[in-house]
């Protein structure tokens, strides 16, 4: 301490040393993602866990380990892994979809109903309103409820004022489904009633005999509309199946059927590329610590991730995210323009290539160019901009 009592200035090792720490941290995870993705499990787990002991307080290196534990069957297991993420982060995103998950493979509904309420309130206080809709709508399809339908409504109500906007569109015909569902009886009693005339008209005694309690009973309703099946199994009458065909076709063409290849036609399944959202949350801890390449990488894998499971909009969501590291890499626009193409969007796709294409020509870049070219001719040859470029 200074002469005159004043304490020296703050030491410069301790920011070091956190700096030091933290990169531990991120390598611990990131080998655990990279294990996760060559499907070697237990080394993942394994270096979840190292990154667990570095940095107690943060809840993704738990939720990393349960989504390893739920993919290997271990629901139990997962279910503790969540937990301890939650107890870290009750509003963890990616630990609170996974809780759900493991819920329902543990056959328990009303536990994964409670954790995809929890879900919805985040991701509306975040302003996601389709995806808390989503959310909600799930919980509500596993256990009923009027509180769970009343937040749905709300959120229905929301989503409606978003004309235009595609993601919301599709969140809010999936809730529809739910809360309006088609009136199916209708339809069947509607079409069985012209059905029923024939039938009686076959037997006098047996329409006497089925018209009293028809009328009478609503319940009499249901088996009408499975009475065609067996009917059109008996009209065949046996003297008339003699006299109109012979033998021999009909039951020489029916063994004869070649219907027994799917063996060969099986297709071998994609490979798991891991949770999208726990490697957009490990990337987006890379971009807060200023790694922006590990962040790049890691949004590209994500959105790799969202894209092989079909959710394309959030696989669209992290590209723009890394876009805002890496604006002009080609990969990402190149793979932006595919998603753009997938959901039907032709005009953007064609612009994005379009620009592309003319900042390869001005930079003399042959790959990126064929690349381009080799998109357009695939999905976009009837684009007259491309085609010019190309030619």
């Amino acid at each position: 301490m200074p002469a005159d009592g004043r304490l020296g200035p703050t030491p410069r090792w301790s920011s070091t040393v956190s700096q030091s720490i933290y990169e531990t941290y991120k390598d611990a995870l990131r080998r655990g993602h990279v294990a996760a993705l060559r499907s070697r499990f237990d080394v993942a787990v394994a270096a979840y866990q190292e990154a667990a002991a570095i940095a107690p307080d943060r809840p993704l290196p738990h939720a990393s380990i349960g989504g390893i534990l739920l993919r290997t069957g271990r629901a139990d297991e997962a279910a503790n892994a969540y937990d301890r993420a939650l107890a870290l982060g009750p509003r963890d995103e990616a630990a609170l979809r996974g809780r759900a998950d493991a819920m329902i493979a543990l056959n328990r509904p009303f536990e994964a109903a409670e954790s995809l309420d929890r879900l919805a309130d985040v991701l509306d206080g975040s302003g996601r309103v389709g995806d808390a809709c989503d959310a909600a709508r799930r919980a509500l399809e596993l256990a009923e409820s009027k509180d769970r339908r009343r937040q749905v409504e709300a959120l229905v109500g929301r989503l409606r004022v978003s004309a235009g906007d595609e993601k919301a569109e599709r969140s809010l015909a999936r809730a529809l489904r739910i809360l309006e569902p088609p009136v199916v009886e209708e339809v069947a009693v509607a079409v069985s009633e012209p059905d029923r005339a024939p039938i009686d008209a076959r037997d006098a005694s047996a329409t006497a005999a089925t018209n009293a309690p028809a009328v009478a009973e609503p319940e009499t309703l249901a088996p009408a509309a499975s009475e065609p099946e067996p009917l059109v199994a008996e009209e065949p009458e046996p003297v008339l199946a003699e006299e109109l065909a012979p033998p021999e076709p009909p039951t020489a063409a029916e063994p004869t059927v070649e219907a027994e290849p799917p063996p060969e036609l099986e297709v071998e399944p994609p490979p798991d590329l891991g949770d999208g959202n726990l490697i957009g949350a490990a990337a987006e801890e890379a971009l807060a610590a200023g790694d922006r390449v590990a962040a790049r990488d890691g949004l590209l894998a994500a959105a790799a991730a969202h894209r092989s499971v079909g959710r394309s909009v959030a696989a669209i969501d992290a590209c723009y995210l890394a876009l805002a590291i890496a604006p002009d890499d080609v990969d990402l626009h190149l793979l932006l323009a595919e998603l753009y193409l997938e959901r039907g969007w032709r005009a953007p796709a064609a612009d994005k290539l379009v620009l592309l294409g003319r900042l390869a020509s001005l930079a003399d870049d042959g790959p990126t160019r064929e690349r381009i070219c080799r998109l357009a001719s695939q999905q976009l040859g009837d684009e007259p901009r491309l085609t010019e470029l190309c030619a």
